[in-house]
């Protein structure tokens, strides 16, 4: 597969937050991160997308700090070091599995985080915790992973930063907890000077809110792109199978059966009498360009 053609990393302007340049990240001889560039603007909510071990997580632990790369990530135009705690001043990070004290109840939890953190914000903390439900008294140990999931978010969102990574943070929640995470971080964070990049395998919940989608896969970049512009260029034709042979003359992506008729991903601008035209969702155009499982021909 080649790449050609679907890059659009046209963020390159003042509003420009993050900036990685050539970021490779070796686990010993594994390349786990291959040449990355990327320019992440202001006022953007951005999806990653990648297949189990496409090197998401290891990106965003890039970005924190947190990992030694080749290569350079600056944030407002500050060049990251190693372990450098200032990034915290910056960014808010909510991972997969909460680092929180499980020996500490709520309120210990929410008394501590505000005395190291110079930009907690105290007003924010407040109107968070009245709308939480959260037990104050009782341990973190003691907690649902969809309250610990609700803590975690409410001492992230009381810092006054711009910046905020999204690490599968709803994983092992329900829809409902779903949909309140997310109404909190647009209601409560979000607006035109900050920046989100969530990693989600659950897109088809997040698709609304995207404004930009990047796609990894085995570490390298294969697509950083605005979400309506990518979805435009693409349809999802089905036609009967008398016509399958024109469709496939035209190479299409992820190509499926159902019930007599074969669909596949083609460019807008190709059309087949007698096919049926429908948008594609990210998921799609996610397989569309790195392969999946359940493609077939």
């Amino acid at each position: 597969m080649t790449n050609s053609g679907f890059f659009d990393n046209t963020n390159k302007d003042n509003d420009v937050v993050i900036e990685i340049s050539n970021l490779t990240k070796y686990y010993k001889k594994f390349k786990a991160l291959d040449g990355i560039n990327l320019s992440l603007s202001k006022g953007k909510i951005i999806g990653l997308l990648g297949k189990n071990g496409a090197g998401k997580s290891t990106l965003m632990r890039c970005m924190l700090g947190f990992l030694k790369y080749h290569g350079s990530i600056s944030i407002d135009n500050e060049l990251l070091s190693h372990r450098d705690p200032t990034v915290f001043q910056k960014v808010g990070f909510i991972p997969d599995v909460s680092g929180l004290d499980d020996r500490l109840t709520v309120q210990q939890t929410i008394d501590y985080v505000s005395s190291i953190n110079p930009k907690w914000n105290e007003e924010t903390a407040r109107k968070l915790l009245a709308i939480s439900s959260l037990p104050m008294d009782k341990k973190v140990g003691q907690l649902s992973k969809g309250m610990k999931t609700k803590l975690y978010l409410l001492v992230t969102l009381s810092l006054d930063v711009d910046i905020l990574l999204l690490d599968e943070p709803t994983l092992g929640l329900d829809i409902a907890f779903r949909k309140e995470f997310f109404n909190t971080i647009l209601s409560e964070f979000f607006n035109e000077n900050k920046t989100i990049l969530i990693s989600t395998h659950q897109v088809e919940e997040i698709e609304p809110l995207l404004q930009e989608i990047i796609f990894i896969d085995q570490g390298k970049l294969v697509l950083y792109k605005n979400v309506e512009e990518l979805k435009n260029e693409y349809n999802i034709v089905t036609v009967s199978n008398d016509h399958r042979e024109e469709l496939m003359s035209h190479q299409p992506r992820l190509v499926t059966k159902t019930l007599g008729q074969v669909n596949g991903i083609l460019p807008s601008d190709i059309q087949i009498d007698n096919a049926h035209y429908s948008r594609p969702l990210l998921s799609d155009l996610f397989l569309a360009h790195v392969g999946g499982y359940n493609e077939t021909v």
